[in-house]
């Protein structure tokens, strides 16, 4: 019995390692759709800056609060979901800690997608990423 019961405790940990991963890609997902949002509240804000500007004008007071609020609104929501994905990758090393082989393998698969989603944020993003993020791009074994 000690064989399933160790069988059993692997599983157990193997499960959450799966569901951390999970939970960190539907974070990451929540995340873009609201950066999005963020992006088309300030295109609306900018367009509606330059209308007016082109009609010789000023931006209507409430019409500016109304467009800003919507993006203040949407970078906090940002923010907020960055911070608990914070929290689920600190939480995550802390669960998998018990098995090197298990954690081994899943930095390793874990770390092409964090980095190839971090160029996506902007041109800048390699310098501004995570250190290392650069050798991520080409095979660093057996050089």
């Amino acid at each position: 019995m000690g064989f399933l019961d160790k069988l059993q405790v692997e599983l157990n940990k193997a499960g959450r390692v799966a569901q951390d991963a999970i939970d960190e890609g539907r974070l990451r997902l929540e995340i873009f759709r609201v950066r999005q949002l963020a992006d088309k509240s300030a295109q609306a804000l900018g367009y509606a800056c330059y209308r007016a500007k082109a009609k010789g004008e000023e931006l209507e007071p409430a019409a500016w609060e109304r467009l800003a609020a919507t993006l203040r609104e949407h970078e906090a929501e940002a923010t907020r979901l960055e911070a608990e994905l914070a929290k689920v990758r600190e939480d995550a090393p802390a669960d998998a800690a018990g098995s090197a082989a298990g954690s081994a393998a899943g930095s390793a698969a874990g770390s092409p997608a964090s980095d190839a989603s971090a160029p996506s944020a902007g041109a800048d993003a390699p310098t501004s990423g995570t250190a290392g993020a650069p050798p991520a791009d080409r095979p660093a074994a057996g050089a």
